[in-house]
């Protein structure tokens, strides 16, 4: 259609605390500069385009701004862009998406839950906002319904990351249902091999029941899809220490060291004296 395209932008957010790897909100938009939207305001004003058209146009570029400001800390910029959207378009799901994740930074839970379902209401198949008001249930405590969210997202045959969706169900019900947040993770590593967070936590599960072949296995996958942080260096020198990789071993507590060297992960290598 146009110079503006719909793409999903994925913020990362730490969401679920204690959970190791980032859990993932997938929010409705691209970055564009201020030029298309002045462009996009102008064509409001072709007589030779269809009004439908111009509307949408306006409504996509101050949303798309809107997800710039927010990804800036700009907040109040954020929400006049979005407000603008839904000027131009008041049926505009994907605004209403957005929304739902600003009102959530801004620590207002309510107002996040009504974008979310207005959002839903308007397009019942938009996965973004079923994985984003999942992880706002999930936040609150709502686990069982947050779960039903995820599922939602991760069920649509057109969307593109359901291991996203999957992974925040696992991560979310993990602490109560050890089990079947482990399904998550293994269905959401079976829809993409390489999904970093899945992966990690795989790791981490098995290592805990002293799977140390099959820790290693979700680890070396890890390493070559993700950046490390203190945690997942010290998981692959605990894992390896077990299995006396000892060049591995060497090689993790080298970096953890030096790009961390900080962390309470960084002080305990020197309990392994290494």
């Amino acid at each position: 259609m146009k110079y503006l395209s719909i793409l999903t932008l994925i913020l990362a957010t730490l969401l679920l605390s204690g959970c190791g790897p980032l859990a993932l909100v997938g929010a409705v938009g691209q970055t564009v500069n201020n030029a298309a939207y002045n462009s996009a305001e102008r064509e409001l004003n072709n007589p030779t385009k269809n009004r439908g058209d111009q509307a949408l146009d306006v409504a996509i570029a101050n949303m798309n701004l809107g997800v710039e400001y927010m990804q800036q800390g700009s907040y109040e910029n954020a929400l006049t862009r979005l407000r603008r959207s839904l000027l131009a378009k008041p049926d505009y799901a994907p605004t209403y998406n957005v929304l739902g994740l600003l009102y959530q930074r801004l620590g207002d839970p309510v107002e996040s839950e009504n974008n979310f379902k207005k959002s839903l209401s308007l397009d019942s198949s938009n996965s973004s906002a079923h994985n984003n008001y999942g992880l706002l249930l999930c936040s609150n405590g709502r686990l069982d319904e947050a779960e039903v969210q995820f599922l939602n997202a991760a069920n649509n045959p057109l969307y593109s990351s359901p291991e996203i969706a999957l992974t925040n169900a696992g991560l979310c019900v993990f602490d109560n249902k050890p089990q079947i947040g482990e399904d998550y993770f293994k269905q959401a590593i079976n829809k993409n091999p390489n999904f970093s967070h899945a992966l990690i936590k795989m790791a981490h599960i098995s290592y805990t029941r002293n799977e140390y072949e099959l820790a290693h296995q979700y680890f070396k996958r890890y390493h070559e899809n993700a950046r490390h942080t203190a945690k997942s260096l010290w998981l692959g020198v605990q894992i390896c220490k077990e299995l006396n990789f000892k060049d591995d071993l060497s090689s993790y507590a080298l970096l953890l060291r030096n790009r961390f060297p900080d962390t309470l992960e960084a002080k305990k290598l020197s309990e392994l004296q290494l």
